[in-house]
């Protein structure tokens, strides 16, 4: 259910960075948060993938020199509430489109770029700026929200998130773990924004907690923060 109730108190955090790597349940718990207390949600993670979408479609290397020209025309629209995010490119909504096989595997070259990144960046504050926000990603406790009054960094192992990422596409548990592995490796080494957990969030392994157990937790810890 969403929220429809009177406006936000002020005791509660103004913006809550949620990170971590694929399938650890970020967008679930940021979506829960969003329709108790009626924050608008932004999945940073579709943004990326967006870019990713309309360089796929265009034929644009995942380069610096190449992608350049590809940002400065980038018909990217972003739309937030507490439903959710959805992404449009040219006034095409591809949303669903953003999680197809191609996306998939080429979506953390093209997010590893430092062009993409800072511009990704600073329409990622844009929106964080218009009022009370959730922002799920990897680097938005360190990078793009450093001062977020609420930073959650959800973790599982390996196993467990590709279990989950099988049954949320038609890929199977081996398949999904090889790409999940992948994008571990490459969103934790890369030069800019690497994924890590900020030094003040709360750092929650997911592995063997259910998903009610996770949202029950970051639920908890809302009101305790304030702006």
């Amino acid at each position: 259910m969403l929220y429809d109730g009177p406006p936000m108190s002020d005791e509660l955090p103004r913006t809550i960075a949620i990170d971590g790597p694929a399938a650890s349940g970020k967008t679930t718990v940021g979506l829960a948060i969003a329709a108790r207390y009626g924050y608008s949600f932004l999945d940073t993670g579709l943004m990326y993938r967006g870019v990713t979408l309309a360089a796929l479609r265009a034929g644009v290397p995942a380069t610096e020199e190449a992608v350049r020209p590809l940002l400065r025309r980038l018909r990217m629209t972003v739309d937030v509430s507490p439903a959710g995010t959805r992404v449009s490119l040219r006034g095409e909504d591809v949303t669903d489109a953003l999680r197809g096989p191609d996306v998939e595997k080429n979506v953390s070259s093209y997010s590893a770029l430092p062009n993409v990144r800072a511009s990704m960046v600073r329409r990622q504050r844009a929106i964080a700026n218009r009022g009370a926000a959730i922002l799920a990603g990897r680097d938005i406790g360190t990078v793009v929200l450093p001062k977020a009054p609420l930073k959650l960094y959800l973790d599982a192992s390996e196993d467990a998130r590709a279990k989950r990422r099988g049954t949320q596409t038609t890929q199977d548990a081996k398949d999904a773990r090889q790409d999940i592995s992948n994008r571990d490796r490459v969103d934790a080494a890369r030069t800019v924004s690497p994924m890590k957990p900020a030094t003040d969030a709360i750092v929650v392994d997911t592995t063997d907690m259910t998903l009610d157990e996770v949202i029950a937790l970051a639920l908890e810890r809302v009101p305790c923060e304030k702006s």
